[in-house]
């Protein structure tokens, strides 16, 4: 079969042991169909292929994340909390007054995803009466998301 596409004179990062880098590869209806070196790939070309050069160019693998915060998490990594596998509200309490220790004002601490009030053994939101207790500069707002 010929490929619809052909890139070329690439370093491709395959994470295949035994072929670790690649410096072509032929694509057919949106698979791979050879990863290899360009002497053996560039053949592989009928009439309608599509041939890029990428002039040595650097490819990864493709890593599908249909979700991604990547400046924020990088602007913020150090101020935010999560509270993933957190099984105790009083040890998420804890966690809380231990990044507002260390949280310089006015930067307010975030309690980011990968938790529910439901995980929590005391069955009690975040939120409610008196659970932010030596977090008193602080206001106290926490979105759950189902």
């Amino acid at each position: 079969m010929t490929p619809d596409l052909i890139l070329y004179r690439g370093q491709f990062t395959t994470l295949d042991k035994s072929n670790p880098v690649a410096s072509a590869v032929a694509i057919k209806d949106g698979k791979f169909q050879a990863v290899g070196r360009e002497e053996e790939i560039l053949p592989l070309a009928g009439p309608e292929t599509r041939k890029i050069d990428l002039k040595g160019r650097r490819v990864l693998p493709g890593l599908i994340d249909n979700h991604l915060h990547i400046i924020r998490g990088g602007l913020n990594f150090n101020l935010e909390l999560r509270w993933d596998g957190v099984r105790s509200l009083a040890d998420a309490m804890e966690m809380l007054k231990q990044q507002v220790a260390i949280t310089p004002p006015p930067q307010w601490v975030r309690v980011v995803g990968g938790f529910t009030e439901h995980q929590f053994a005391e069955k009690t939101p975040a939120d409610a009466g008196g659970n932010q207790r030596g977090c008193p500069r602080y206001a106290r707002l926490f979105a759950t998301s189902l």
